[in-house]
């Protein structure tokens, strides 16, 4: 299997490494590089839970080529904190108990991320449409959704 060379930047840290050809970035990422935030789901890109973040934009690292990424900044879950002090969304999905089995937290956050970098206040159907490509089995998204609002600084809706 012939190597190929990759440099990108992962979490604002320059990465430089040989991929396979032919690898998934999600691969690269947990087994070439270290960063285990991105999970393994289905492997056929419908769950969501391997969401990373190429230049700002959601993609599913298990259908992204590795050697695309070049030149590229790719963000994970692991990017999101600064040191000890949580990212907002981090933060709001632990106060509304978003996170059950957590397997689909990080690609939940990548997703949320993205749309509150471009949209800061969103809609309640703005976050239902941006988590729609994530699939949760734990929580039934309410949690989810409250959090991603909660994050934005807007009010959540709780059932009564």
């Amino acid at each position: 299997m012939t190597k190929r060379p990759v440099q990108f930047q992962l979490n604002g840290s320059p990465v430089a490494v040989f991929t396979d050809e032919g690898q998934n970035l999600l691969d690269l990422l947990r087994r070439g590089v270290g960063d285990l935030s991105p999970k393994y789901g289905c492997g056929q890109g419908t769950c969501g839970s391997c969401t990373v973040l190429i230049d700002g934009e959601p993609r599913l690292s298990c259908l992204t080529l590795a050697e695309t990424v070049e030149g590229q900044s790719v963000e994970t879950t692991n990017g999101l904190a600064n040191g000890p002090d949580l990212h907002a969304l981090q933060e709001a999905f632990m106060e509304n108990f978003a996170a059950q089995c957590g397997y689909c937290t990080p690609g939940m956050l990548m997703a949320a991320k993205a749309l509150l970098d471009r949209t800061p206040r969103p809609s309640r159907e703005e976050v239902v449409e941006a988590i729609s490509g994530n699939i949760c089995r734990c929580t039934g998204y309410e949690p989810i959704i409250d959090a991603i609002m909660a994050a934005s600084g807007q009010p959540v809706r709780r059932a009564s």
